[in-house]
């Protein structure tokens, strides 16, 4: 029996509309409200502490009492709380965000253009790439490839390259133009006796063939996270990117990388595309830019792309783009606060002194008959769930595997996220210590036994 709804979740119930929630469901069960953080733990309006297994949403890099970035914001909005980036104007933390992010970006580029959101960032990368085409008197080159299970924000274009059937069922998703090839996981998707190289030029091949088959003068972009995240933290098998670089090479199609997830310290350098050898023509990041305290995410642009936006906007009289709130002058001054930070306390050194024993304990789990595969690199990892763990065999949707075990994490004080396909995905605050990663995987390791036994029972 399920005790009593208190009143603040009544209203939430009542008023609130939850994003990637079962709305049935929770109607009957409410929200967990979740009150205040410090360090890698939240606390519910109950006063129960969990540990943020997932960094909120892939976010919260310095944890949730960050007094620095509390002041960065404050000391803005004290001085300027609003101005916008239209016509000419700027600000002081639009501009040193700007100088800092193409200092070091992973690929040599040129400018940056602020927006809220990465799926905002997905969105204009899209508008942007037809634009570049359109300058280049390319009309038909404007289909954009993305992967299947890949994720790419829910706008109704990047929802479109979100390729995962939650994301698009009856949402009338995709729209023309967008295009998917093979997801790039290895231990899903490969064949027997077929080697990581193996599979990477299977996958190559097919990316190109799916070129040809379209036309190569429509093709206008190829979209991929470093790390495939909320598509179920798939890495990209050996020699991947190298093969699928060269076909795009090959015919003309802008590499595009999105590190909305995997930029700044998650894979174990400040950047994915670092960690896997692309070469971008534009990158999007959000979340981490900012520690996921403010909204703010930012598409960069090679000098290619941006000679051709300029002399668009000078045909046309200005480039006829831009969001009110992109450049948002205290959501900048956070986010070059968080640059700061990384910097001064080497982030990224912390993430791999720290990443061996977190993969390591991650490893561990994998022995667990109810774990396909135990997944991971730097500070992001995922525990592939089956039935029949000799044959790869998944659960069927019916059972909720993932979201049992979720579940017994979050009442051990842990949280992690089911994904698609029964994957677990961990991704805890970067500023994790040995031993919290220790307690983290401690009770992860509880909870899988707690969710063998109830599979077993309900089998």
């Amino acid at each position: 029996m399920n005790p009593p709804i208190r009143d603040a979740h009544k209203k939430d119930i009542a008023h609130a509309l939850h994003p990637y929630t079962n709305l049935a469901i929770h109607e009957e069960q409410g929200p967990l409200v979740i009150t205040r953080g410090e360090g890698v733990y939240v606390w519910d309006d109950e006063g129960n502490r969990y540990l943020e297994g997932l960094a909120g949403l892939w976010c919260v890099s310095l944890g949730f009492s960050e007094a620095r970035l509390a002041q960065a914001a404050a000391e803005q909005f004290a001085a300027l709380p609003y101005s916008h980036t239209f016509a000419h104007r700027s600000t002081e933390p639009v501009i040193a965000l700007s100088e800092k992010l193409i200092e070091i970006a992973p690929a040599p580029m040129t400018r940056a253009f602020f927006l809220n959101s990465g799926s905002e960032a997905i969105d204009a990368m899209i508008r942007f790439t037809w634009y570049y085409n359109n300058g280049r008197g390319l009309p038909e080159k404007k289909k954009i490839i993305s992967r299947k299970r890949g994720y790419h924000g829910v706008t109704v274009a990047g929802g479109s390259l979100t390729a995962i059937p939650l994301m698009q069922n009856d949402f009338d998703l995709p729209l023309e133009r967008m295009i998917h090839t093979d997801p790039a996981g290895y231990y899903r998707y490969g064949l027997t006796g077929e080697s990581e190289e193996d599979f990477a030029s299977r996958l190559a091949d097919n990316l190109e063939q799916l070129i040809l088959k379209e036309g190569p003068g429509t093709v206008a972009a190829f979209v991929a996270e470093p790390v495939m995240g909320a598509g179920g933290v798939m890495l990209p098998p050996a020699t991947y990117f190298e093969k699928i670089q060269a076909v795009l090479d090959k015919y003309d199609v802008l590499m595009v990388a999105d590190e909305v997830i995997c930029g700044f310290g998650r894979t174990g350098n400040m950047w994915g595309s670092q960690t896997y050898g692309i070469r971008p023509d534009m990158v999007t990041c959000a979340k981490q830019l900012s520690s996921g305290y403010l909204p703010i995410s930012a598409l960069m642009i090679s000098d290619k792309i941006y000679d051709v936006l300029k002399e668009q906007s000078r045909k046309h009289g200005a480039f006829g783009m831009g969001y009110t709130y992109g450049g948002h002058p205290v959501s900048c001054a956070v986010a070059l606060e968080t640059l700061k930070i990384y910097e001064e306390r080497d982030i990224v050194g912390h993430v791999r002194k720290v990443a061996p024993h977190f993969q390591r304990r991650l490893t561990e789990l994998g022995s667990s008959i109810l774990v396909g595969e135990a997944r991971g690199v730097g500070l992001i990892g995922a525990l592939e769930l089956v039935m029949n763990k000799s044959t790869g065999e998944q659960y069927s949707p019916e059972t909720k595997a993932g979201a049992a075990l979720s579940a017994r994490a979050l009442a051990r004080g842990l949280i992690v996220r089911a994904l698609p396909g029964d994957v677990i995905g961990i991704c805890p605050p970067l500023i994790i210590t040995k031993a919290q990663i220790d307690e983290l995987f401690d009770s992860l390791a509880h909870a899988i036994s707690e969710t063998e036994d109830q599979l077993r029972r309900a089998a």
